[in-house]
This record gives structure tokens, sequence and C-alpha cells, in this order.
């Protein structure tokens, strides 16, 4: 498959919030990638549900929610109901992965999970044929703009490896420091979905800077 880009909403002018959806809209990102921080589980806090809502009201195309939130079973029909269209949680979160998997997909959302850079792959052995996308840190979760760790690129292919081990279907998302040149590292690396928050709203043409992240 050709790769996606999906446009952080953390990194837009939250003041013009429906000018950035529009122009997500129009652009040739794939999809919305909406980041929700509780300040617990990760130094920050993001928006929630009427945010979530907001967009979708005007979304075009898929909602990517990524879940940096502990206990996040508890809110898993909320997101359903607020429209979210791929839900994504954090191994370090969920003691019960599994069954936090099923209940992902018992509400009709495709199910992912997210590894903390220095989380090894291979936890996710016992669950990757029931996952629809792993999602693999390349920053430290919690604030956008930050460095992009290097080591991503490594387990980027393992991932892959072990997707194409285990007959998997599940896809490949990358998130933090994504740009041009760490972009296609990631891409020949193996992944299928490219997260671009900064790089793309500090851009003078965001929508010209998406158009060459999915051209890369």
């Amino acid at each position: 498959m050709k790769h996606l880009i999906a446009p952080s909403v953390l990194s837009c002018d939250f003041a013009n919030i429906q000018r950035d959806v529009e122009m997500i809209n129009n652009s040739e990102a794939d999809w919305f990638h909406i980041d929700v921080m509780d300040g617990v589980f990760v130094p920050n806090i993001s928006f929630g549900f009427p945010v979530l809502k907001a967009i979708k009201k005007h979304a075009k195309k898929t909602i990517d929610v990524h879940l940096m939130i502990v206990n996040p079973d508890q809110y898993v029909e909320e997101f359903a109901k607020s429209g979210a269209d791929v839900l994504t949680v954090h191994y370090e979160a969920c003691p019960h992965l599994h069954r936090t998997i099923q209940l992902i997909h018992s509400f009709g959302m495709k199910a992912a999970v997210a590894l903390h850079p220095h989380t090894n792959v291979s936890v996710l052995e016992n669950v990757i044929e029931d996952l629809d996308m792993v999602l693999i840190m390349s920053v430290n979760p919690g604030f956008g703009g930050q460095k992009f760790i290097d080591n991503a690129i490594n387990k980027v292919k393992q991932t892959k490896a072990l997707i194409e081990r285990t007959n998997s279907n599940a896809i490949i998302e990358v998130d933090g420091g994504v740009n041009l040149e760490t972009g296609k590292k990631l891409i020949d690396a193996g992944a299928d979905v490219l997260v671009a928050g900064s790089f793309v709203f500090n851009s003078p043409n965001p929508n010209e800077t998406i158009t060459q992240l999915k051209e890369m």
C-alpha cells in the first residue's frame, strides 16, 4: 500500500481549528491524528471529547485517535461515540491488553497499540494477530516538536518482521519528529502511516508540505 499521512491536530492553530481541519480535508492527507493526553500518563494535557466531536463534524477523513491516558478502557465507548475510527492505546497503560483490544473492536473501531521508545517490540508477540495497527513512538510521548529518536527505524523493521512472521494484517504507524528526511527512512524500513505535526503546521505552506510527505 502507498504510505498514509496523518497530520497531528495537536500542532494546529487552536484559534482556527475549523480552518485547519478544512485544510486537511482539502489536502492529500489521509487521516486526522488526534492526541488525547491526561497529564498523568504523560506530562501534558490536551483536548477531550468536545473538541473531538467538533473535529468529527467537519472532518471528511479517517479519525485516528491516540490515547496517552491511564485506564483507557473506561473511555473506549465514549471515544467510539465521539467519532474515532482508529483507537490507539499504550501498551504501558494496559495491564489487560488483550481485553482492551477486544473492547475497542466491540465498538466497531480499529484497534492499535503504541509503544514508548524504550519498550521492546517483542511485547506484542501474543497480540499482534489481533491488532489493526502498531504505533511506534519516535519521541517520548507528551509534547510536539521533539527530536527524532533514530532507534525508531530499527523498531519499525522489527515490527515489520513480527507482522510478516505471524501473518498479521497490522500496519505500522510512526509518530514523532517526522519530516522529509526521517519520513523517507521510516517508509524504507516498512512504515505505512506517518504522523506529522510541527513539521506540517509550522511550515509556510502546510498543504504543500503534506503533498511532499505523501510523494516521498
